[in-house]
């Protein structure tokens, strides 16, 4: 976890409203000898001070306490997805989509190849998925009953049915799915 500098955050959002450290001292009602002391690292603002200058500046306490957020760490590139693939199943693949995981959310390409299966039975998990098929034909079993799925065709997954998907055809079937948990 990095360090977060509180006055370096003061400092930017300061310059970027366009005031100046006397002008802020006066809307916060702390000190510009403070103010230029806390923005150079020199001095730890009190909680009241935080708030005060927060107040002043039009901006969210927590503001101060947030670091910022790296835009290319965004991206996922094509060439640099992370690949999944089951044990003892290289006919299986899920390229993860998202940049990282979250304890809530995952996104992902399933890619079936032909005559194969997702898992050996029906699955299931907490929470919900929805699913795009985005090249071929899948069969999702859901429960006991089977629907065809084609390319452009999609289903939402309710928490705690069990499913699974397969591919009977003779080309890979790719199928996009979010699963939030």
């Amino acid at each position: 976890m990095s360090d977060i500098n509180i006055g370096e955050k003061i400092s930017q959002i300061r310059k970027n409203k366009g005031l100046s450290i006397r002008e802020l001292a006066q809307l916060s009602n702390v000190t510009s000898s403070m103010l230029s002391q806390i923005e150079r690292g020199l001095a730890n603002p009190s909680v009241n001070s935080l708030k005060s200058i927060a107040s002043a500046l039009d901006v969210a306490l927590f503001t101060f306490f947030t670091s910022e957020v790296v835009k290319e760490d965004l991206i996922v590139r094509k060439d640099n997805r992370k690949r999944v693939i089951l044990p003892n199943s290289d006919d299986v693949i899920y390229e993860i989509l998202a940049p990282g995981i979250t304890d809530n959310f995952e996104f992902a390409i399933m890619t079936l190849a032909p005559n194969t299966s997702s898992s050996n039975g029906n699955i299931n998990h907490s929470g919900y998925e929805i699913a795009y098929v985005l090249e071929g034909e899948v069969l999702l079993y859901l429960d006991d009953e089977e629907f065809v799925l084609n390319k452009e065709d999609s289903v939402k997954v309710t928490a705690g049915i069990n499913h699974r998907w397969e591919n009977k055809s003779d080309k890979d079937a790719k199928v996009i799915f979010a699963v939030i948990l």
